[in-house]
């Protein structure tokens, strides 16, 4: 795969500088893109991320329940956006992926040659995290979650206008509504685009517990409650409720709100049948990764010349862009994309 960087049985790895970024198993020195849970793994001793991500990384990697199964605490050390780190004569900085607070892209430089791991990404403003910034080198290792032409957002602006439209017909016929949503990321994004004047909001106790470190980042988010059985009751009919997925399949807690609608936000909702096999009522294209034409115009920012192509539709997209004058190729490894979001 080149000298900067290697697959390897815990991941991609950087020989020069003896540093894994996003391993998959536990390391002595991991570089984080971001704090979903198939590119942060708990176990590893040090843990380099961006100032904004620590606070949600430190959820994903520390606590009681990392120490009982076994893993000693481990150190969470941050490095600005754009500043540069020298690990074993490698420089390293941090670049902004645009996928959710404190999510980075990972430049390498060593003997004039640059690679960037882009992690996951997106090239739509969202007003929770950093914007998508391109970081120009030689070699790129990019996702492809949504690598097929099909895949196209609308502007996010008419995504939440739809949500909170939704919402409103709901309270008109007495509804809670339900919307389903990856708890980091996801959910604060939607969070930032409901109108509160609406009505109550009310949030499930995964998404509460990220919220905080929202908060502590100051990302400014509508006031919202704790979604437990005193809010359900006194907020029955006129409250929208942000959960994970998991939600879904736990009728006990879903009664507590009465007459209810569900959606869910995914950009997997373009698919023919998906809203079908989520079993919900609507379905909102809304994803925190690139579509189809964020991806090729963030492949082509960079310059580079070799793309190395992750989890997703990677075989069509390394199909284009061999058709269109890159040198790609499939690079196997054990990223999820949106698919596995869920916390």
């Amino acid at each position: 795969m080149g000298k900067l960087l290697e697959l390897t049985e815990s991941g991609l790895y950087c020989p020069e500088g003896d540093f894994h970024i996003d391993p998959w198993r536990p390391v002595a020195r991991a570089i984080i893109t971001h704090a979903h849970s198939d590119h942060a793994r708990i176990g590893s001793r040090n843990y380099l991320t961006t100032p904004e991500g620590a606070g949600v990384l430190r959820l994903r990697v520390t606590g009681d329940w990392v120490t009982e199964q076994g893993y000693a605490p481990p150190q969470i050390t941050t490095l600005p956006y754009g500043q540069t780190r020298n690990i074993n004569g490698v420089s390293v900085s941090l670049h902004p992926a645009g996928h959710l607070l404190g999510s980075a892209q990972v430049r390498v430089e060593h003997g004039g040659e640059i690679w960037a791991v882009s992690g996951d990404y997106k090239t739509q403003v969202d007003a929770t995290c950093t914007p998508f910034e391109p970081v120009r080198c030689h070699t790129f290792i990019t996702e492809s979650t949504f690598g097929l032409p099909i895949y196209r957002w609308r502007p996010q602006a008419e995504i939440f206008a739809d949500i909170n439209s939704w919402w409103r017909a709901n309270q008109d016929q007495g509804r809670t509504s339900f919307l389903y949503a990856y708890a980091l990321g996801k959910a604060q994004r939607i969070l930032a685009g409901l109108d509160p004047e609406i009505g109550p909001i009310l949030v499930h106790g995964s998404v509460a517990r990220l919220n905080h470190a929202y908060a502590e980042a100051d990302i400014a988010l509508p006031p919202s409650q704790y979604a437990d059985d005193e809010a359900a009751k006194s907020t029955r009919g006129r409250a929208i409720v942000i959960a994970p997925p998991s939600a879904a399949n736990t009728p006990t807690y879903l009664r507590k709100f009465g007459p209810t609608s569900h959606a869910f936000a995914s950009g997997w909702m373009t698919i023919r049948g998906a809203r079908r096999r989520r079993a919900v009522d609507r379905g909102f294209v809304l994803s925190d990764h690139a579509d189809w034409p964020g991806l090729i115009d963030a492949i082509r920012a960079t310059g580079a010349e070799n793309i190395g192509v992750t989890h997703g539709y990677t075989a069509v997209m390394v199909r284009w862009l061999r058709e269109n004058g890159w040198n790609a190729w499939g690079l196997e490894t054990r990223f999820t994309g949106e698919e596995q979001e869920e916390e």
